[in-house]
């Protein structure tokens, strides 16, 4: 089985539904944002304040090109689409699900989450509206499956990509 990639804005269910799938499927599951926290030796937070965006950008590109590209579910971060070769690597070696939820859905999921660098200054509702409006083109050009996971609970969401991945012979 090729790997399967989620993506989607922070927030849409990514680290929660890769554990679910990955217990249906039967498969290792790899969080990238675990994933870079281990392979940089510092919180996400750090490597922003001491590397910036860029650099968090190249731990998470290094971190995704190295990860096994069969019988593994993978939770991107949000932003992992904004580089050209994450999105060939992804469409090139897995089936890519896209999960999205409205901005409401994402403002109420994050309004206590203090973790997220990108969020941190500023107006957040405003903020989220910005990054996704400034990411959806991106989302929608590498997603082979797009999922809504606003209202539903993690089981719901699993089975309806399960249905979906079927179509790929999942």
């Amino acid at each position: 089985m090729k790997a399967i990639y989620l993506i989607g804005f922070m927030g849409t269910g990514k680290t929660i539904i890769s554990k679910a799938l990955g217990e249906r499927l039967k498969v290792q599951v790899t969080d990238c944002d675990e994933a870079i926290v281990e392979y940089a030796g510092k919180t996400i937070p750090r490597i922003f304040e001491l590397d910036g965006e860029q650099g968090f950008r190249d731990f998470e590109q290094e971190t995704l090109i190295h990860l096994p590209a069969e019988n593994h579910v993978i939770a991107t971060g949000g932003g992992a689409v904004l580089r050209d070769e994450n999105r060939a690597h992804m469409k090139e070696n897995g089936i890519v699900v896209w999960l999205v939820a409205s901005t409401d859905e994402i403002l109420k999921r994050l309004e206590t989450d203090q973790t997220r660098p990108l969020l941190a200054e500023g107006d957040k509702a405003k903020r989220i509206q910005n990054l996704y409006e400034a990411r959806k083109e991106l989302y929608e050009r590498t997603a082979d499956i797009r999922i809504d996971t606003t209202g539903k609970s993690p089981d719901e969401i699993t089975l309806e990509i399960m249905s979906r991945l079927t179509e790929y012979h999942v």
